[in-house]
């Protein structure tokens, strides 16, 4: 075939415009292959076409689609790169148009015996991907009237270029969708096996802390102090299952939300009492500013103390001794927003979005100090979120954190 420069009719060049439409849109490889073929066979009048694709393992290129009947016979035959037209067309990367297959030694009949289709001349093209590396070859066979001519070939041309690159963007589409499919897996089988191993933690846990309070009880004063030891880690265990149950139901949607209204003051007020104890141990202050009269808000109030015992816990285990810890709740326009602001170790800017992921730690695995699984911060905003609120936090490193929740008051006019 000559370089002689040809031109396209318009009204091919309109339906290959269309085609290019069409094929951008695909997402799934086989019907775009199989599309391909259709309008290859159409647009040179050939009465079969089909798609040979180039294996990067094997460097040997495969049968993908064909418009004979014989199609999945095809599929197993490789095409060697070697001593064959369709590998001449890839590895030369030039069109070819062979008038006469009987007489190209480098034709396999094997192909037309399997599929009982006489293939008598091929018109085939190189496919290249965005980078314009070949990846496979399209070819026409058998021109129903007269011969192939070189406005066929320059036809074919494009709509192999076009094809190739929408091959390539069909098949990283289905290898995102495979792996979206893969994590969806692996975030399955860690939801069930969160669930199992708090459900089987918690029966000996239970056994252990009545022990340890039996034995309490009769003993010493330096063995209550061992004792007492023992209770704490046991309780600590005791909010680590708490807080894979809390996940486990928050990702299985097992939380069934009450929304109604409920006194946010009330609650703060309990919440921090209950928490002064535990930052008095660490030797830290914890002050409380709650407004005079009630903040009525739209939430499950067991919920939502799940969610702030979270962000509470967190400022006592980030907070150092001789720390402060200050809880704030204050009506800001139609909601109202609780805080509590530590003297803790901060967060970095570039971090504050990735603290409310799943198992995001701030400290590095091997050195962490401050224990925990990286997962209360994500459980309080997903709760929070699911009764119409907001959270967030405001941090300097090295200086301290505040955490905020928004939540809508009820309408009281």
């Amino acid at each position: 075939m000559t370089n002689k420069p040809i031109t396209v009719n318009p009204q091919t060049l309109a339906r290959l415009v269309e085609i290019s439409r069409i094929l951008n849109s695909a997402t799934s490889v086989d019907r775009l292959l199989h599309y391909i073929i259709k309008q290859a066979a159409d647009l040179t009048g050939a009465e079969a076409a089909s798609i040979l694709l180039l294996d990067p393992h094997t460097l040997q290129l495969h049968f993908r689609a064909s418009s004979n009947a014989g199609h999945s016979e095809m599929a197993n035959i490789p095409v060697p790169l070697e001593n064959s037209i369709a590998g001449a067309i890839l590895t030369e990367n030039r069109p070819m148009l062979i008038s006469d297959v009987s007489k190209d030694p480098r034709w396999n009949p094997a192909v037309s015996q399997t599929i009982q289709f006489e293939t008598q001349s091929i018109l085939g093209v190189p496919m290249h991907d965005v980078d314009r590396q070949p990846i496979g070859v399209l070819e026409a066979l058998n021109k129903q009237n007269g011969r192939f001519t070189r406005e066929d070939a320059k036809t074919m041309v494009i709509l192999a270029d076009i094809a190739g690159v929408a091959i390539e963007r069909a098949r990283l589409s289905e290898d995102l969708q495979q792996a979206y499919e893969a994590l969806n897996e692996l975030d399955q089988l860690k939801t069930d096996f969160i669930a199992v191993a708090s459900h089987e933690l918690r029966t000996p846990l239970s056994v252990i802390m009545g022990y340890v309070s039996f034995l309490r009880e009769e003993a010493n004063e330096s063995t209550a102090s061992q004792l007492d030891s023992v209770m704490g880690a046991a309780i600590h265990l005791r909010d680590l299952i708490q807080a894979m149950l809390n996940l486990r139901y928050v990702d299985a949607g097992e939380t069934k939300l009450k929304l109604e209204p409920t006194d946010f003051t009330a609650l703060t007020r309990e919440i921090a009492a209950a928490a002064t104890e535990t930052a008095v141990a660490k030797q830290q202050s914890l002050t409380v500013d709650l407004p005079i009269t009630p903040l009525l808000v739209h939430a499950d109030q067991s919920v939502l103390e799940v969610a702030i015992n979270n962000l509470m816990n967190n400022a006592i285990r980030f907070t150092p001794p001789e720390g402060k810890i200050k809880v704030s709740l204050k009506k800001q326009g139609a909601e109202a927003w609780f805080s509590i602001t530590d003297t803790g170790i901060g967060i970095a800017e570039d971090k504050l979005e990735r603290i409310f992921n799943r198992f995001y730690q701030l400290e590095p695995a091997l050195v962490r100090q401050h224990g925990g699984l990286g997962i209360g911060l994500s459980i309080a905003k997903d709760l929070v979120e699911m009764q119409n609120g907001r959270i967030w936090a405001e941090s300097v490193e090295n200086q301290g954190s505040t955490f905020t929740i928004a939540l809508p008051l009820v309408n009281q006019t």
